[in-house]
């Protein structure tokens, strides 16, 4: 079953990101959201792990928190605004937020 994974706290402050991408699975997406993009960051360890995520998972990334963290968008992470978020939300059969 297609699941959107939604993670808001930063990578650098716990485990969340890498459980999370232990987890994912083929049909998945990962939204990145709030202090979560800070994994975005060039050169850093989450986004190396990022790097990694097959192609068939879909990555997405609230274009607000990008905008207010100024990080630019991985080529690989679709910008979604919260119209796009609800609608993510919609087209995944579960959404799982690493709360």
């Amino acid at each position: 079953m297609a699941t959107l994974h939604v993670l808001s706290h930063s990578p650098f402050s716990d485990s969340r990101l890498s459980s999370c991408l232990r987890l994912l699975g083929p049909t998945d997406g990962l939204l990145l959201s709030g202090d979560a993009v800070y994994a975005l960051s060039a050169g850093s360890a989450p986004r190396q792990a990022l790097d990694l995520v097959p192609d068939d998972v879909a990555l997405f990334a609230l274009a607000e928190d990008l905008e207010a963290r100024a990080i630019a968008p991985h080529p690989r992470v679709q910008a979604v605004d919260y119209p796009g978020f609800v609608a993510l939300s919609c087209r995944f059969a579960k959404v799982n937020s690493w709360l």
